[in-house]
């Protein structure tokens, strides 16, 4: 099956903002940072310069993909109603980055009108910049709200005026498909809740409630495909993260004997914050030593010299995360560099990463990715486990999973999805070897780096991958 035939079109490149260099403040609290962004430390600009370029993202998201989607899967209306801090999964992809929520309720009508493009509706709420057709109450009101930007003295949708309203669209419309959010298989297109529906359907009556379709693809694909004028922001977001990662994996946050590992994992969440920005999770730093087991190592070691350092870390801005886990090692007195069976356990882990790299391609099932690549992994004798996730307006997004770390011949339903171009992904994964400097015993490396699936299909690194260990010395 031929997938996604005008998805994500190359379009002439849009302006990209440019990154200011990450600033290591001189004392805790320090906020002067040396750049053109103020006072403050903003590697990717003010909140209002970001907003703006999530805002084009959108509006090309919507003229782009939207209408491909709709046409891939034979949809010629989508309905998304949804309620205030009730809202649908899709709601990020669909709506402006100022907006951060429902407003009472809203609506969200799309109907492919063939060659004149997809009609944007939106029954209640905003127009989200211009990228809706905003429907208000014909009930008149004594005067604007307080705090409004406009005199507008239309009363906002509302309650079964706005289900009645809906049943109007689609009787002068007449559609042979009305898709919503429903799914048993995908959190991302099972958006519509119980109680929306019911009112839906009902006010649609038996004629229109006949065809009602879910609308499964169409929504998972719509979270995952990413633009090509955002994967020059991803990369950036990437570099950011790997600077973190690698000042906390250094003598400037670590004194091996003193520093726990919950003093880095903590210093990691402050930094982030301490840049203006946010994540997805909490970081967590892990520890493997010569004849410790994780027990024995405990759930908040001291870090000392000799350990093999471990870190699971993502960032969050301008509405797209990272997923990150990088290693690091403490020198041990004399040492100059990693013991050499260290550093085989790292190639192991790198080793598989091209692997799955290069099964990843457009069209085919994360199962498939998954079967083809753990097959190469045990021809060339590599002890692993594969489990890589979509990344993108999620830190676990929409789209094909490629395994579970404890579903390694599989997952039903969600591994049954298809890749597509333009879509971005985390490759995790972990390889174990025995290290013969610690006495053969198994050392286990875990690794995850972000990749770009671009328009084309071709697949490269957002920014790079680990192939040396960050050095405590």
């Amino acid at each position: 099956m031929h997938i996604l035939p005008i998805l994500l079109l190359a379009s002439a490149s849009a302006s990209t903002l440019a990154a200011q260099p990450v600033v290591t403040p001189a004392t805790p609290g320090t906020r002067t940072s040396g750049s053109p962004a103020a006072d403050t430390l903003r590697p990717f600009g003010t909140l209002r310069e970001q907003a703006f370029k999530q805002q084009q993202w959108f509006e090309l998201r919507m003229e782009r993909t939207l209408p491909a989607l709709m046409r891939r899967e034979r949809v010629d209306m989508w309905v998304v109603p949804m309620r205030e801090y009730n809202e649908d999964p899709v709601f990020t992809a669909i709506t402006s980055p100022t907006t951060f929520a429902a407003r009472r309720r809203t609506i969200y009508v799309f109907f492919d009108r063939g060659a004149a493009g997809v009609e944007r509706i939106a029954l209640g709420g905003t127009s989200q910049g211009n990228v809706f057709k905003a429907v208000r109450s014909m009930k008149p009101v004594p005067a604007p709200a307080a705090g409004s930007r406009s005199n507008d003295r239309q009363a906002e949708l509302w309650g079964d005026e706005q289900w009645n309203i809906l049943k109007q669209v689609i009787e002068e419309r007449k559609p042979n498909k009305i898709a919503v959010n429903t799914s048993r298989t995908f959190a991302f297109a099972d958006g519509l809740s119980s109680g929306e529906r019911d009112g839906m359907l009902q006010a649609l009556g038996p004629e229109w409630a006949a065809k009602v379709v879910p609308a499964e693809a169409l929504a998972v694909d719509l979270i995952a495909a990413r633009q090509p004028e955002e994967e020059a922001m991803f990369r950036e977001l990437n570099r950011v993260a790997w600077a973190i990662i690698q000042e906390a994996f250094s003598n400037k946050v670590i004194t091996p004997g003193v520093t726990k590992a919950d003093d880095v994992l903590w210093w990691m969440r402050q930094r982030v914050n301490d840049l203006g920005l946010s994540t997805w999770f909490q970081p967590s730093v892990e520890v493997q030593r010569q004849f410790g087991s994780a027990e024995l190592v405990g759930v908040n070691p001291t870090i000392l010299k000799g350990d093999l350092l471990h870190c699971d870390f993502g960032i969050t801005a301008l509405g797209l995360n990272t997923d990150t886990q990088h290693n690091g090692y403490v020198l041990r007195d004399g040492e100059t560099d990693v013991p050499a069976g260290i550093k085989r356990a790292l190639l192991a882990s790198n080793r598989l990463q091209d692997i799955t790299v290069s099964e990843l391609k457009p069209g085919r099932t994360g199962n498939e990715v998954l079967a083809a690549s753990l097959k190469r992994m045990r021809e060339e004798k590599i002890d692993g486990t594969l489990y890589s996730h979509p990344i993108g307006l999620h830190g676990h997004g929409a789209g094909a999973l490629i395994g579970l770390w404890d579903y390694q011949d599989g997952v039903p339903g969600r591994g049954d999805h298809k890749v597509i171009p333009g879509m971005w992904y985390s490759i995790e994964l972990q390889a174990t070897t025995p290290v013969p400097e610690w006495n053969n015993q198994q050392v286990r490396s875990a690794q995850e780096e972000d990749v770009i699936v671009d328009a084309k299909g071709t697949v490269r690194w957002a920014f790079g991958r680990q192939a040396t260990f960050h050095l405590v010395r």
